[in-house]
């Protein structure tokens, strides 16, 4: 056998090839065979092909060998953090496993939209069963987490049905499990319950899509804690926040420790709130050894020092310390200068970690108030009220509130007459208020057993003829400028007379009589147009709506496609669409001229 220039004794490449004893593919080292059947142009449908030659070729590829690894690792590459490094795996199940949840969870997303299409109100209804579909799986969440992504990464212009709701549903997922966190959270004692760890996930839970984590958020505490310190070697050397220990405790100043607060607001993402600006703040304290403690202080959430050693109960023994205005110290009597009138001592006690978190979310409960009424509000007001009523279950206001809100959706009607059971129980004089949200709830059960399928809309219909636009089209508003998309027409303005008359309808050239559009606007908002205000986009672009994909499977770079659902509602739109569309493209600057001008008194 011949010899390589490396060494003697050394068997060349030469040499292999030549010698008829080792022509064969399986008479290759194992470990060559290995690195063959890891080159990445082969799938896993190659592997099995491959492992099904012969016995030697099946041995190479056994499913804890580096081969099937190697296939796992290169599908699924979110999925290394599960492992540890070098571990020993059966690789081979792990990758069936995760092939079978991928089908089943495509197959449950897919499914939804026919459901959620014809039951509009009954959004949180559809996911719960979707999500009690996929817990039955019995498959490991963080599977079905990762096909949920894949789904969301992948091409951006298209299967936006799927993706609008394999989103809803990773929504969903993430927010029961940080919630059983959170119910885990709230079993420690109350001098384990460290209040970072408690705003995080409230957090988390407003904010499950988002990549925030405790570990990620005490790190960027540790980076501006030793800002700090490097601020205080400059300026104050002989600070005692710079001898102690990890964890302790000293009776070091509050003077010099002017944190980066600006810096510190953006770890949290309600980056408005106080409470959230505070515990950070205190957090930073604590690893430079001084001791604050959260003060609830009426519509202020202050955080208090104090100045003898010893402590003390006296309420003017303390520095009260107001984080969100730039951590400036203030006196017990400058306190109430904040707020404008006097308050009693209790106000300036401290507080325990679960009351800081029913501050916190008590403030996210009034921003959702205050909302638009539009989806985002209310995700925030029902997310913060499961939050407030994680923590205290028994508030019969937010118990009632949460009913109210679950009835004014359409979501959840079960679970509606459960809580009204539950603040029956607690409270029996809310009785009226009760019966007539279980009266109307039980109607809108058994309304859900009988639904009515919407009729479909044919633009070939004598009552249609005046119908200029199709869904899928971009559009402009003429007055307001806005862009939008239609997903849905109606051949004369269909809305009520009050409605009509505070929109200034009536004052339109055609008035409520012509045909009005759904559109879906690029602000997030959704109107109601009247079809002599909106003109077709010379320049059409995507619209960044969070509903588009309800109704659409695609942006096609000049209109969006419907989806299965919105095309059987509107049987005859698409042709219209697309030669809509080409007429545009022959003509960009073509103006339609013959279309009635613009009222300059009317928006929509």
């Amino acid at each position: 056998m011949a010899t390589s220039v490396a060494g003697e004794g050394q068997p060349s490449l030469n040499g292999i090839i030549s010698d008829p004893q080792t022509k064969k593919l399986t008479d290759l080292p194992t470990e060559l065979l290995e690195l063959i059947l890891c080159f990445p142009v082969l799938k896993h449908v190659d592997i099995c092909n491959v492992s099904c030659c012969c016995k030697r070729l099946h041995d190479v590829c056994h499913g804890r060998g580096k081969v099937w690894g190697h296939q796992y690792k290169l599908r699924w590459p979110r999925l290394q953090r599960f492992y540890r490094q070098n571990e020993c795996c059966d690789w081979l199940r792990e990758y069936k496993t995760r092939h079978r949840v991928g089908i089943q969870i495509r197959r449950t997303v897919e499914s939804i939209s026919k459901r959620f299409f014809t039951e509009v109100p009954c959004v949180g209804q559809v996911l719960g069963d979707s999500f009690a579909e996929i817990e039955s799986l019995g498959m490991p969440e963080h599977f079905c987490e990762d096909e949920l992504l894949f789904i969301l990464n992948s091409d951006k212009r298209k299967s936006l049905t799927l993706k609008y709701y394999a989103k809803k549903i990773l929504y969903f997922l993430r927010q029961q499990n940080i919630l059983r966190s959170l119910k885990a959270f709230l079993e420690q004692p109350a001098e384990q319950q460290a209040a970072l760890e408690g705003a995080v996930l409230v957090d988390q839970y407003c904010n499950p899509l988002a990549d925030v984590t405790l570990d990620g958020i005490s790190a960027q505490l540790d980076e501006i804690t030793e800002k700090v310190k490097k601020m205080l070697r400059i300026k104050n050397p002989s600070h005692p926040s710079l001898r102690i220990a990890q964890g302790a405790f000293l009776f070091p100043s509050c003077a010099g420790l002017h944190f980066h607060c600006t810096e510190s607001i953006v770890l949290l993402r309600r980056t408005g709130i106080p409470i959230s600006l505070s515990v950070l703040y205190m957090t930073l304290a604590q690893k430079l050894g001084v001791q604050l403690e959260p003060v609830n202080f009426p519509s202020h959430f202050l955080l208090r020092w104090c100045q003898k050693p010893r402590g003390s109960e006296d309420i003017y023994d303390f520095v009260y310390i107001d984080a969100f205005g730039k951590g400036k110290q203030l006196k017990a009597k400058e306190c109430e200068y904040l707020i404008g009138h006097q308050v009693t001592a209790d106000y300036y006690s401290a507080i325990s970690t679960t009351e800081v978190l029913l501050r916190m979310v008590g403030n996210l409960l009034n921003i959702g108030k205050r909302g638009e009424g539009n989806e985002k509000s209310y995700q925030l007001l029902r997310d913060s009220l499961d939050l407030y009523l994680t923590i205290n279950p028994d508030n019969v206001q937010y118990l009632l509130l949460q009913a109210r809100l679950y009835f004014h959706l359409g979501i959840w009607p079960e679970k509606v007459l459960d809580i009204l059971q539950h603040i029956q129980a607690l409270d029996p004089s809310q009785h009226g208020a009760v019966g007539y949200l279980v009266q109307h709830t039980l109607e809108h059960i058994q309304h859900k057993k009988h639904p009515v399928t919407p009729e479909a809309k044919k633009r070939s219909a004598p009552e249609h003829l005046e119908v200029q636009y199709s869904v899928g089209l971009i559009m402009k508003h003429k007055r307001s400028g806005y862009n939008c998309v239609i997903y849905g027409w109606d051949p004369k303005c269909t809305m009520s007379q009050e409605w009509i008359t505070t929109m200034r309808v009536h004052q339109l050239p055609n008035g409520a009589n012509q045909p009005f559009y759904n559109v879906l606007v690029q602000d997030g908002t959704c109107r109601y147009a009247a079809q002599e205000n909106l003109e077709p986009h010379s320049a059409p672009l995507e619209i960044g709506h969070p509903e588009v994909g309800r109704y659409f499977s695609e942006f096609a770079g000049t209109h969006y496609v419907a989806n299965e659902e919105l095309q059987a509602r509107y049987q005859e739109d698409m042709d219209e669409t697309l030669l809509t569309v080409q007429e545009i493209e022959v003509d960009p600057m073509k103006e339609n001229k013959d279309r009635s001008k613009v009222s300059s008194s009317v928006d929509d």
